[in-house]
């Protein structure tokens, strides 16, 4: 049997999490958890780890604008997901929420701004 040792970054605390991992690499068990989102999130980073995307993208100006992804993607697909990000470009006018990029590498995820273009 494997055990992982993670720090939980849901909230403030930052508990020390044990997560006890089976052959399959499914988990048996966590402890050190505070709350029960601890628990959640030491189950999801085992088995079907999950990143927000934070990045840049070009403006049509020459500068460029803060983005994110609105959600979690898979960890997997994050060097892919700033492959698109990264030939993005974008015209002047764009407002803090605007949608720079739909569904980004089919996650149903969209890339939004950040800031506004200038």
């Amino acid at each position: 049997m494997k055990t992982r040792e993670l720090t939980c970054i849901v909230c403030p605390r930052g508990c020390s999490v044990l997560a006890e991992l089976g052959e399959g690499g499914e988990v048996l068990s966590v402890s050190g958890n505070l709350c029960p989102r601890g628990k959640e999130y030491a189950i999801n980073e085992c088995t079907h780890p999950l990143r927000v995307v934070t990045s840049t993208v070009r403006c049509e100006c020459g500068s460029v604008i803060p983005v994110k992804t609105a959600g979690a993607v898979p960890k997997e697909l994050v060097f892919k997901v700033m492959k698109e990000i990264n030939s993005a470009m974008v015209k002047d006018g764009v407002e803090i929420g605007d949608v720079i990029i739909e569904n980004v590498c089919g996650t149903g995820v969209d890339v939004v701004a950040t800031a506004p273009s200038r």
